[in-house]
């Protein structure tokens, strides 16, 4: 990682906007890869989530690194999109959303254009999602896969409620879950109930991939 990196990364923790935007569209427009940019700022994120949950920020502060981070999805997106690479063919359908809660979107915004860029139908239902519009979204978009996000500890809990709403009302047949973000592993997907976590985007998307097609 060089410096601009790694500046980027402390702009974005620090809360430094106007620097923050420049510096990302500067390396985007230099050829680094969008996506390297996009980790960049989840790992930003990962600094913000636990500044938050230490006391040093709080609600305001959370709502505006997603905002700066939303505009630099905004620049990346495109370029990513417009990969040569991108399938033209859609692989499944994958909903995603994040629980009711927590308001990160950083990492489901990742995993979201990666899915799309991979040839999957994605449905982003947004940030502190409540149960009853997982359920209701279920129903209505027919997904082969859900992606529970959420980056706060708390969200282990609603990410648990929300499953096991999920298999009390009769949708879970067939349907695979894989959860992510923040400090998610192995434990925390046997409390969930569950099928997969994923560490990041690529994860999320051979996961995806496996529970639609039996690929690799």
């Amino acid at each position: 990682m060089d410096e601009n990196e790694k500046r980027l990364i402390d702009l974005v923790a620090d809360m430094e906007e106007d620097d923050a935007l420049a510096l990302a569209k500067e390396l985007l427009d230099c050829g680094v890869d969008p996506l390297q940019v996009l980790a960049l700022c989840r790992e930003a994120m990962d600094i913000v989530g636990k500044r938050f949950e230490e006391g040093e920020y709080f609600l305001p502060e959370l709502i505006l690194a997603g905002e700066v981070l939303d505009q630099i999805g905004v620049m990346a997106k495109p370029l990513i999109i417009d990969s040569p690479n991108k399938p033209s063919r859609k692989l499944g359908k994958v909903l995603i959303g994040t629980v009711h809660g927590d308001l990160h979107d950083i990492g489901k915004n990742i995993v979201t254009f990666m899915l799309d860029i991979n040839g999957f139908e994605v449905k982003d239902i947004g940030i502190d999602v409540p149960v009853s519009t997982f359920l209701d979204e279920i129903q209505a978009f027919q997904p082969q896969v859900i992606c529970l996000s959420g980056f706060l500890t708390l969200a282990f809990d609603s990410m648990k409620e929300t499953i096991e709403a999920i298999e009390v009302s009769g949708l879970r047949n067939g349907l695979k879950i894989q959860i992510g973000g923040g400090q998610i592993d192995e434990t925390i997907r046997a409390y969930t109930g569950a099928d997969a976590y994923g560490l990041n985007a690529v994860d999320a998307v051979n996961f995806c991939r496996k529970s639609t097609t039996g690929g690799e």
